[in-house]
């Protein structure tokens, strides 16, 4: 049997990237999936390209900033799919920046999406997993929330906090069957990689132990066995998914 046989997922940020490859991987090993992004355009196309797979999913565009959104976007999944069994919290944005030049809205632009982002999509979804007494949420965080990093420091205080937010969560919802999980992702190939420099690339790679940069395939399926009963007793870890970079 497939991992999560029926179960119903919502990824956001599930337009590209690591959500995509998120998303899909969920619905390889036999999950429904809702698609949340706020590109209209590239989450249709992602939801075309399930269905053509033969897979059940929608896409909903979704800003994760604000929650009447997310709560509305949560009832109409719920109507379509019959319930909510995991949360992968994966929308993230970036506005690097030194301390210096940073300005108020760099910073206010990366909490309210990294941080408030997460907050809503939980506190929109946890009623329909306390019903069920069972859920998965994944809070996705990354080696800078670990140990900082030069000019994010909007980014690292978020992934930092999502630490602290996945922690207290796992205490508050044990006792209701949910499990709380974060992943700290080191150097993914992603298409915002990309577009960075190959000289700047050698430097990730010479900083990984594994020296290499991660796929976005590696980080799916950490995602889906924190999702699956087969992680029915981890909550309030997080997971590093880096090569080593972090050692």
């Amino acid at each position: 049997m497939q991992r999560l046989q029926d179960k119903v997922a919502i990824v956001t940020g599930a337009a590209q990237g690591i959500g995509w490859g998120t998303a899909l991987k969920f619905m390889q090993e036999g999950a429904k999936v809702a698609l949340w992004d706020i590109n209209e355009e590239r989450g249709e196309a992602a939801a075309e390209e399930g269905r053509k797979s033969g897979y059940e999913c929608a896409f909903y565009q979704v800003n994760t900033t604000d929650f009447q959104q997310v709560e509305d976007a949560c009832k109409k999944v719920v109507a379509q799919f019959g319930r909510v069994d995991i949360l992968i919290n994966n929308a993230g944005i970036t506005r690097d920046a030194t301390l210096k030049k940073m300005t108020a809205e760099q910073w206010s632009q990366v909490l309210d999406v990294n941080l408030t982002g997460v907050f809503n999509c939980t506190k929109a979804v946890y009623p329909y997993m306390e019903a069920n007494a069972y859920g998965r949420i994944i809070n996705a965080s990354s080696v800078v929330g670990l140990s900082g990093n030069f000019g994010q420091s909007n980014y690292a205080a978020t992934k930092a906090g999502l630490i602290g937010m996945t922690q207290s969560w796992a205490r508050e919802f044990g006792r209701k069957g949910i499990t709380v999980n974060a992943v700290a992702p080191g150097f993914i190939a992603t298409e915002m990689v990309s577009t960075i420099p190959e000289k700047v690339l050698d430097m990730f790679r010479s900083k990984t132990p594994l020296a290499r940069l991660g796929q976005v395939e590696e980080v799916a399926n950490v995602y889906c066995f924190l999702a699956s009963d087969e992680a029915s007793f981890i909550t309030g870890t997080t997971l590093s998914v880096d090569g080593g970079v972090t050692i």
